[in-house]
């Protein structure tokens, strides 16, 4: 694993990705152990010293200037980070230019366009604002976007 891992979500979604692709082969190991694995191919000791270097910080492209991808009321979208405000750990509240606009109207009878966006979401990329069926409001996918 070479790539750096921001968060412990990250970490925690490697760890399951690892067993998935063990399992695969037929190697059984338990998420503990995955967590293990993670942690010693970052160059730590064990998954406690991962856990407390990595925290629960935003990815650094959440920050200004950063570019994202991810969906808003179900439409996709890609965006550049105009301001990104960490409100608590994990947590971050964020405003987005929108590359192309997205239509926050589900009618077909009217749309309405939106090319900037704000919005608070916490370490797993999602705000806790829902709709009606259920799906985030927000959502920021972990890493570089497309």
């Amino acid at each position: 694993m070479s790539a750096a891992l921001s968060t412990r979500s990250e970490a925690k979604a490697a760890a399951r990705r690892l067993r998935a692709r063990l399992g695969e082969r037929g190697i059984r190991i338990g998420h503990a152990e995955a967590l293990e694995r993670v942690a010693r191919a970052h160059g730590f000791r064990d998954w406690n010293a991962f856990h407390a270097a990595i925290d629960d910080r935003p990815p650094a492209t959440w920050a200004r200037g950063g570019r994202v991808s991810g969906t808003y009321l179900a439409q996709p979208f890609t965006a550049r980070v105009v301001d990104a405000e960490a409100l608590r750990p994990g947590w971050v509240r964020m405003v987005l230019d929108l590359d192309a606009p997205v239509d926050v109207v589900s009618f077909d009878g009217f749309s309405n366009l939106r090319r900037r966006i704000r919005g608070l979401v916490g370490p797993g990329g999602y705000s806790r604002e829902r709709t009606s069926a259920g799906i985030a409001h927000l959502r920021i996918e972990i890493g570089a976007p497309d």
